[in-house]
């Protein structure tokens, strides 16, 4: 039996999110612990100015919340023998061999290239050290993509064919590699992405509601994109169901529910065992939840793209590290989550958190751009702290 102030508390905290001003549309919000869910909730609207509510099977845009899936893929081919994630990357996506690094512009503005001291491998890939930036996030990344005239649609295999910021394994730069790991499963698997998806993960965890293209059912209840203006209005954006692409990005290309995203964090919790079969060994489960950079720390995002993003950081101030699929603050947070958890986020302001110590997890989910809107965000952590604080009275 759910605590009936924690329940009064996370209903009061959407509520709040989408009647108070700036509001958001509408949010979905889940926590579950290993057994489900103890919390479903949904307020407000899919789209502002129509009456269709939020419900808790409403569709959304992941962005990156796709990144830990293809992640998942990849450690499957790991325990399969077939990938070695610390093999060069072209062995299995030759076409990453032809990437060089930039070392500047010319006079013309043209990139200065060179050759990498160092090939990319699938496990830098997975941890964001291999060169690769995203060009809302990096003023370098958006002066090429700028170059790129028209810049292609997304989907297409030119976008991932960028030069390197930096030599492979150097830093951590958050950027484009889980989409070149996708490439690398699919060399492996023989199959695009979206069959391995279903066959392999999908299935076993009974995520009928999550794809890269939207079936009619989806579209139905396809929550709508939103912009935040400069006086914290809103204003939604039309955009056309996804057309098959020539690339499925594995690094923020999917679609699905909040409902279904929580049976992959269950998995998670569950040691790799999901509703209708197991989906990771126990082993690789504990080895890809371990800090993979070292003494690297993952650094706050500067935003270069004031209409897609704010700067962006987690906890500020505290010290934070990458594993091989989510990140991970390496001290206790202010909300109750703990030292070693796992999480992360996507462009259109959805968040999770994936807490093996306590057994807990959460997810975060409405459709606004630039990421990082604070009413958003202040959404998510309350309903973060609101769910350890009735864990803590024994939910």
């Amino acid at each position: 039996m759910v605590d009936a102030r924690f329940r009064f508390a996370a209903d009061h905290i959407l509520r709040e999110v989408v009647t108070s001003h700036p509001r958001a549309p509408g949010v979905v919000a889940m926590a579950g612990d290993r057994a489900g869910n103890f919390y479903e909730g949904a307020a407000g609207v899919r789209r502002l100015g129509e009456d269709a509510p939020m419900t808790t099977d409403s569709i959304f845009a992941l962005f990156s919340l796709t990144k830990a899936i293809t992640a998942t893929a990849a450690l499957q081919l790991v325990e399969q023998g077939r990938l070695d994630l610390d093999a060069p990357a072209k062995r299995y996506a030759p076409e990453i061999a032809t990437l060089q690094v930039l070392e500047g512009f010319d006079e013309a503005g043209a990139p200065r290239l060179r050759p990498p001291k160092r090939e990319i491998t699938t496990r830098m890939l997975l941890l964001h050290t291999a060169g690769f930036g995203y060009p809302f996030w990096n003023a370098i990344c958006k002066r090429l993509a700028e170059l790129d005239e028209p810049i292609p649609r997304g989907g297409m295999k030119r976008t991932l064919m960028t030069p390197l910021l930096f030599d492979p394994g150097e830093r951590w730069e958050y950027g484009r590699g889980v989409d070149w790991c996708g490439l690398v499963v699919e060399g492996i698997a023989g199959e695009r992405l979206d069959a391995v998806f279903k066959a392999r993960i999908f299935e076993p965890l009974g995520m009928n509601d999550t794809g890269f293209l939207l079936s009619d059912s989806m579209l139905a209840r396809r929550a709508a994109m939103h912009q935040r203006e400069a006086d914290g209005a809103l204003t939604p954006l039309d955009s056309e169901p996804p057309a098959e692409p020539e690339v499925y990005m594995g690094g923020g290309a999917l679609f699905g529910t909040a409902l279904d995203y929580m049976r992959f964090l269950r998995m998670w919790l569950n040691d790799g065992t999901g509703e209708c079969g197991r989906v990771l060994e126990a082993e690789t489960v504990e080895l890809a939840a371990r800090n993979g950079l070292g003494d690297m720390k993952i650094k706050p995002l500067p935003s270069v793209d004031a209409l897609l993003t704010n700067e962006a950081e987690f906890f500020p101030g505290q010290s934070k590290s990458w594993s091989l699929a989510f990140m991970i603050n390496d001290e206790p947070a202010p909300t109750g989550r703990p030292a070693g958890s796992l999480g992360w986020a996507g462009l259109g302001n959805l968040y999770y958190w994936l807490d093996r110590k306590t057994g807990v997890a959460g997810v975060w989910t409405t459709q606004i751009f630039p990421f990082m809107d604070p009413t958003s965000v202040a959404g998510f952590l309350a309903f973060e702290t609101a769910v350890y604080e009735g864990l803590a009275r024994g939910l």
